[in-house]
This record gives C-alpha cells, sequence and structure tokens, in this order.
C-alpha cells in the first residue's frame, strides 16, 4: 500500500488523545440538552438527505453561534460529545470503495460502530435509496467490537440480505474483512425547529490494519441530516461560503492512504485537506 503525501498521525496508533474540551468547545455551551430516546423518537432520520461540509476547526465555532438558541444537544450521561470507533469492512477488492469512487448507484458500505462510552456496538450497512437518500441498516452486536472482531454466521446472513437487494452475489458477506478503523468525537445536534440534526466531527484518527495511520485533528466534519429540505444549519454553513464537500470518513481517508486507489471523485479535498505543503 502506497500512501499519498499525508500529515503525519502523532501518537501510537489508534490510541484517542485524552480529555473533551476538543469536542465540546466548538458548540455553544448554552444550547439546551436531549437525550438519546428523545433524539431517537423525533429525528432518527435512517434515512434520510445527508450533507458533508469539512471546515478548518478554528471557524467552527463562529458559525455555529449562530444556531437557533432552540437548537438541543445529545448529552448522555452528562457528556455532549462523544467518543465513536468504526471499523469498515470490504471485500479483498474493495468493491465498498470502488462503489463510491466511481458513484455507483447501488453502493454500500458496511461497518461496525462502537459507540466507546456506553460501550454499545452495532453492525450496519449504509446504502442509497432510489432519491439519493442514505439508507442504514443496522442490528446490535454482542462482545468485543473492532478490527479484529469478525462477523458471525448470522451477521454474515444479515448482511447478505441487505446486500442481496443491491445486486451482490450470495455470499459476499464471507469475504468482507476490515479495511480502515476510524476514530473522532461527536457532537450531535437536533435542530432548532426539529427538521433534523446535525453531527459535528472532531479529532479524525485513521488506521489501516497494516498500522499505517493519518490523523487530521485541525479538521472538523459537519454533516447535517435532514430530509428533502435543507435544515437550519446548511443555511449558516452557506451564507460563510461552505459548499457541502465530496468527503467520505471510509473512501476519502482510504484514497489518502492508499496512492493506488482511483480517487478522482475526492481529488480536490486531498489535495487542499490531505496533503502537505511542499
Amino acid at each position: 500500500m502506497n500512501a499519498r503525501q499525508t500529515t503525519p498521525r502523532p501518537g501510537t496508533a489508534g490510541e484517542l488523545r485524552p480529555g473533551r474540551a476538543s469536542g465540546e468547545e466548538l458548540v455553544p455551551h448554552d444550547l439546551g440538552a436531549i437525550d438519546l430516546e428523545e433524539l431517537v423518537d423525533r429525528a432518527a432520520l435512517l434515512t434520510r438527505v445527508d450533507r458533508k461540509y469539512l471546515l478548518e476547526r478554528v471557524n467552527v465555532p463562529g458559525i455555529l453561534s449562530g444556531l437557533d438558541p432552540n437548537t438541543r444537544v445529545l448529552d448522555i450521561a452528562g457528556l455532549r460529545t462523544q467518543d465513536y470507533r468504526s471499523t469498515y469492512l470490504d471485500t479483498p477488492d474493495l468493491d465498498g470503495y470502488h462503489s463510491a469512487a466511481t458513484r455507483r448507484r447501488r453502493r454500500f458500505k458496511v461497518r461496525t460502530r462502537t459507540y466507546v462510552d456506553s460501550g454499545l456496538c452495532f453492525l450496519e450497512v449504509k446504502s442509497r435509496g432510489p432519491r439519493g437518500q442514505t439508507v442504514k441498516d443496522r442490528i446490535p452486536r454482542e462482545g468485543v467490537c473492532g478490527p479484529r472482531a469478525g462477523l458471525t454466521g448470522a451477521e454474515r446472513g444479515w448482511v447478505d440480505s441487505r446486500l442481496g437487494a443491491l445486486g451482490r452475489a450470495p455470499g459476499t458477506a464471507a469475504t468482507l474483512e476490515a479495511t480502515l478503523d476510524v476514530r473522532y468525537r461527536r457532537t450531535t445536534l437536533l435542530m432548532g425547529d426539529g427538521s433534523g440534526r446535525a453531527t459535528v466531527d472532531s479529532d479524525l484518527e485513521w488506521t489501516t490494519p497494516q498500522g499505517r495511520g493519518l490523523s487530521r485533528p485541525d479538521l472538523v466534519i459537519i454533516e447535517t441530516k435532514s430530509g428533502s429540505r435543507p435544515c437550519d444549519l446548511d443555511h449558516l454553513l452557506w451564507a460563510a461560503g461552505h459548499r457541502p464537500a465530496r468527503v467520505s470518513k471510509y473512501a476519502t481517508a482510504l484514497a489518502a492512504l492508499d496512492d493506488s486507489l482511483p480517487a478522482n471523485r475526492w481529488a480536490r479535498v486531498l489535495r487542499d485537506r490531505f496533503t502537505t505543503a511542499s
């Protein structure tokens, strides 16, 4: 695996830096809280339109200061920023990656997601709906999640049932293997009018099974999740001159770490955000 010129990753591979203020300081402190049960009840949005924005960290607090005062922040056990870990699974030929790189209509991602603070873990399949919406199916997992936690027979059957609807051959799930581990901190917002939600991901770190790593603490990915209409945060970002970016925590980072992969779709982001100055 050859790496594009990337910003080196400090510290021990796969180790999160201590402290939580780095995520919480990005969002106004005076916004009200919402618990997970109410958030899911009001805005689960497993079928939705996602818009992603890649920002310099220093620019985020100023934009979020314009949020509707009725915006609420997910609070779990007193924490407004939660630690996440996602392990992406792909075929030996990286069919999931290539389906995103070539914008196939039936593209997919398979991953495990661990909510580190609670220990909850899910197996997820993400795909595209007929109108471009993101569709996410998931089931809870028991035991250990992470790069070395293989799928059970029941889980492979569940994944195959989802991928089969996308035209994938039976048995595809048995070929899946861990390709990228992602760690980050997430703050989740419910828009003031309840029309959608948004996530603010910071302290982004990626590690391949081979131990190659990438860290971008200077970048933040904001993702809005709504129905067909943009939410309030979209309008704030547009007013500040930001437009949705072609960025994927899986595919863009994998392309940054392996320059043998086709990456035309993310060429601008890779050039502007994931390379060091010469």
